[in-house]
């Protein structure tokens, strides 16, 4: 009866998290429109934390993001500062392949990630092998990224694992002005 229940609980809780996805065209007319490779050539600072699925914050951290073009790509060299010292550089590597599609490598990451833009949100969507405690977890990133005003853009990542939610990344981006000299 036991192993029932909890069969039980365990399929209810993989259907509610599977019904509760947004689509990416109900933000279609939102603004201020978002476009990937404007707003992230540059410098790009982000603050964030992961939250565990009992709303326990683990982690925080400092990003700081340097984007360029290069061979009609845009890289984003990610520099994280984690509140426990530890640092870890993430490059990617992002391509448009078609009218609002993006899609992106890592070397952390398995396959492609896979984007989609529509009025100020993106989708970014990835399977990663994920480092915690010595041992590396493979594991889904469905990220929801809606650009602000004032160059700021706040980002919502559900983490999962075989369709069951481990935690959520909660990340705030400021893009930074870009110096000009007269």
């Amino acid at each position: 009866m036991r192993i029932r229940r909890l069969t039980v609980c365990l399929l209810m809780a993989i259907m509610v998290n599977g019904c509760s996805s947004m689509n990416i065209e109900e933000f279609s007319n939102t603004q201020p429109h978002f476009v990937l490779d404007d707003y992230f050539l540059g410098t790009t600072h982000a603050w964030g934390l992961f939250e565990d699925r009992f709303g326990n914050v683990k982690r925080s951290f400092k990003v700081t993001i340097n984007g360029s073009q290069q061979d009609g790509k845009l890289v984003l060299v990610e520099d994280f500062v984690y509140n426990d010292g530890e640092t870890d550089q993430r490059i990617w590597t992002i391509t448009q392949t078609g009218k609002n599609r993006y899609e992106g490598q890592a070397d952390d990451i398995i396959g492609k990630a896979q984007g989609l833009v529509a009025g100020n949100a993106l989708n970014w969507k990835y399977t990663m092998m994920l480092p915690v405690g010595g041992k590396s977890y493979k594991v889904k990133f469905n990220d929801w990224m809606f650009l602000q005003s004032d160059d700021v853009m706040i980002n919502k990542a559900t983490v999962s694992k075989w369709g069951i939610e481990l935690g959520t990344v909660l990340l705030f981006f400021n893009k930074q002005p870009t110096n000009t000299h007269f």
